[in-house]
């Protein structure tokens, strides 16, 4: 068995490790709530509430500086 150890204390804290990373999966997608719905039209570009607006900002003030 890897580094050493018994079958039963390695089963043992793969399951132990398995069920915390999906405890905790589950605990950061109850606070997130991520919108997981389709919608039936692709929103067009800046209709999304995730989109970076500080970034958007950046992009079109270095665009213009170049023009």
């Amino acid at each position: 068995m890897p580094a050493g150890v018994s079958w039963s204390h390695y089963l043992k804290m793969l399951g132990s490790s398995l069920l915390a990373m999906f405890a905790g999966a589950e605990v950061v997608h109850r606070y997130y709530r991520p919108d997981l719905s389709i919608p039936d039209i692709p929103p067009k570009p800046g209709e999304l509430k995730t989109e970076l607006l500080g970034l958007k900002n950046q992009a079109q003030t270095h665009d213009s500086e170049q023009h």
